[in-house]
């Protein structure tokens, strides 16, 4: 098999090393490889790299050992670990969008008097680094600090409507999608034709599909705005939320969001 060359695969900043060691560029090669796929096989990563599958094996058990990649025991295929994520998230505190987001995200909870999320893409799973709740007595209990498969929330499906049909893919490779209740999206094609609307009306909604009883609404930030992809949702009781209120909280969204995303620029 045809070795490639550090160029070949990945990003390079600055010049080559003099004496660069091949092994650590692999390594390196992968966990950037990693943050383009929601999952990677062995026979992919020893492609990408243009080596042996036994010598992508050792990488991938080093990086294993070290937490970076963890490895699903059932399927092999290899996903983001707990020490890939944490360097990322500690990163992301130091670098904190939530500060010059919070007056707006305080805006959206006096207008909508409902709890309010910031929400940001995480493979295929969203994020919720801040949130403000609401000060009604019936309401959305905030979600934050928690991870949610993201094709089951509207925030997710925000985020995920920015991405081309080859990117959505390649962070869902199969068909079947797994669910969080019996209102959740559970396969690839359906999802596809959501955020095609999602698209055309500049929101995502979701209507108890991460959890029985909570309706909410989600505008994602354009690209440009950040290096993160993030997005600001209300979350309302179901029985709260009427079609009206949807396009209501939508729009608001959308204007606020538009407002939010100058600071970042």
């Amino acid at each position: 098999m045809k070795k490639a060359s550090p160029a070949d695969h990945g990003p390079a900043v600055g010049s080559r090393p003099q004496y660069p060691i091949e092994s650590v560029d692999n390594a390196m090669r992968i966990l950037l490889f990693m943050g383009e796929r929601s999952e990677l096989r062995l026979t992919e990563v020893a492609k990408y790299l243009g080596v042996a599958t036994s010598t992508a094996h050792r990488l991938l058990a080093m990086l294993q050992y070290r937490g970076f990649v963890r490895q699903d025991s059932s399927t092999k295929v290899y996903a983001p670990g707990p020490a890939l994520t944490g360097v990322a998230f500690s990163i992301l505190q130091r670098f904190d969008v939530r500060e010059p987001l919070r007056p707006y995200l305080e805006e959206l909870n006096r207008e909508t008097k409902e709890t309010v999320h910031l929400g940001i893409l995480d493979g295929t799973s969203v994020r919720f680094i801040d949130a403000i709740e609401s000060p009604r007595a019936v309401r959305v209990a905030s979600r934050l600090g928690l991870s949610i498969p993201a094709h089951c929330t509207s925030t997710g499906k925000a985020m995920l409507s920015a991405l081309s049909v080859d990117q959505l893919r390649l962070l869902y490779p199969h068909e079947e999608l797994p669910g969080l209740t019996e209102h959740s999206l559970r396969t690839r094609s359906v999802l596809e034709k959501e955020l095609a609307e999602v698209r055309r009306r500049g929101y995502a909604t979701s209507s108890e599909e991460s959890e029985e009883g909570v309706s909410s609404v989600a505008v994602t930030f354009p690209a440009e705005a950040s290096s993160l992809r993030m997005a600001f949702n209300a979350a309302v009781p179901v029985g709260r939320m009427h079609r009206n209120d949807i396009q209501r909280i939508g729009e608001l969204l959308k204007s606020v969001v538009e407002r939010a995303s100058q600071v970042l620029l």
